[in-house]
């Protein structure tokens, strides 16, 4: 269903997603047109198509060269968005609160990569620091992922 919803939206932004037989990455934006590699499954292009669509909303131009630190900051935004569209604080509340105790019952239950999970939790820990507060939940990013409620 997340594909879908990202179909969607690209379509709603005039934006058209193409495949092609990459073989040194899985997706890219060129103007209005987003390519995706060829051979993934849906969960996988789910996970790269809501990066790409991140770009479309955080970067202008070309940011392939991640040399320039200006580049790797817009590829770091539109992860992250990415990350929130597909995953979010509140979505591992929810893949804990569902009984998920590993990464892969989590990826499953949030219908990402595991990949896309681990790199999303190690983009979370570098942005909130060891742990979160979200409503009446703790999510520790260190020494391993936890959620525990909070009882007051």
């Amino acid at each position: 269903m997340k594909y879908e919803a990202l179909l969607n939206d690209a379509d709603a932004e005039g934006l058209t997603i193409k495949e092609r037989p990459f073989h040194t990455y899985d997706g890219r934006i060129k103007g209005k047109n987003i390519y995706l590699r060829k051979g993934m499954t849906t969960t996988e292009k789910a996970c790269v198509l809501a990066e790409e669509l991140g770009h479309h909303y955080t970067a202008v131009g070309d940011i392939l060269d991640m040399d320039i630190t200006s580049n790797r900051k817009l590829e770091r935004a539109g992860r992250l968005h990415a990350y929130n569209r597909m995953i979010g604080l509140i979505g591992i509340i929810n893949a804990y609160e569902h009984g998920c105790r590993n990464y892969y019952e989590m990826a499953e239950f949030l219908d990402v990569t595991e990949d896309f999970l681990k790199e999303s939790l190690e983009c979370y820990r570098q942005k909130y620091g060891r742990c979160v507060t979200l409503d009446n939940y703790i999510i520790y990013f260190e020494p391993y992922l936890a959620v525990m409620e909070r009882i007051d």
